[in-house]
């Protein structure tokens, strides 16, 4: 199996396991509590009560697939088959558990604790699939649609858009629902960002040493990554130093650290959290 092969299962891997995470957030937090937070859930929850002909589930199926059509006439080879996948999973999955364990109340009694795994759940597997470049459709497309065709800011329009669904809970339920609508929508949106940035997170070490070629072998040869070297000079002593700079995560650098500290303790390492790395071995650009 290639490399890009390898790769190529890996995301796939991820792919279903973030949109299985989405769906039984949706499915068996927000819709028994009517947690209208934004997208297409949350606009298929309200339709789901105005027009109670047709299950909240339904609605989202109906929904995702009109929007994989438009983005299918419209937006052409930028219609990646990631967003196609994970947006056909979720809407079987959610419709697959209507059949299978039909909710008619909340699975508990406590509103906060469905209000967190209503947000986490989603958020965490959104965040999984933007990771790897996918998304689950739905108002994603709606966004890539706007891009090309017109010049609104598409961020702004789909904050408004998600708002004015969480808010119209108020009306349409009551202000409970509202209220913890309009409170998921902004834990989401806040948690959506950091689990991206926790799952990217790498250190990137600074490591000043008079034992260069150690350091770099350790490096390139146990730990598998690269470095770069470079020599410089004490400001105070004038002695003649080297910088090796390298990237790794989270368990590597617990690693580097204790290696170092046992073979060169005289090292001074600056080591700094980033979660934007792009290269190989890393995020593509």
């Amino acid at each position: 199996m290639t490399i890009e092969q390898k790769r190529f299962l890996k995301e796939f891997i991820w792919m279903n396991i973030g949109t299985i995470m989405l769906s039984i957030g949706v499915y068996f937090f927000k819709f028994p509590n009517n947690f209208s937070m934004g997208g297409v859930s949350g606009l298929s929850i309200l339709l789901g009560k105005v027009f109670p002909a047709l299950s909240a589930s339904t609605y989202n199926s109906i929904i995702n697939v009109l929007f994989l059509i438009l983005g299918f006439l419209l937006l052409d080879k930028s219609f990646g088959f990631r967003t196609v996948y994970c947006s056909l999973l979720s809407a079987g999955l959610i419709q697959l558990f209507s059949l299978i364990c039909p909710m008619s109340a909340p699975l508990t009694d406590q509103l906060m604790l469905e209000l967190l795994f209503a947000v986490i759940l989603p958020a965490l597997g959104a965040a999984i699939l933007f990771n790897i470049d996918a998304s689950s459709g739905g108002t994603d497309i709606a966004a890539m649609i706007l891009k090309k065709y017109t010049g609104l800011d598409v961020g702004t329009a789909l904050l408004v858009s998600d708002v004015a669904i969480a808010a119209a809970a108020l009306v349409v339920f009551d202000i409970t629902a509202g209220l913890c609508s309009l409170l998921g929508l902004a834990l989401k949106s806040v948690l959506v960002d950091s689990a991206i940035e926790s799952l990217n997170r790498r250190k990137a070490f600074f490591i000043i040493t008079s034992d260069p070629e150690h350091v770099c072998s350790y490096v390139t040869h146990t730990l598998g990554r690269g470095a770069t070297l470079w020599q410089a000079q004490g400001a105070y002593t004038h002695e003649v130093h080297h910088v090796v700079l390298t990237v790794l995560s989270r368990r590597q650098a617990v690693t580097l650290r204790r290696h170092l500290r046992q073979v060169d303790p005289k090292a001074f390492m600056i080591v700094a959290n980033s979660s934007e790395i792009f290269g190989k071995g890393f995020l593509r650009a």
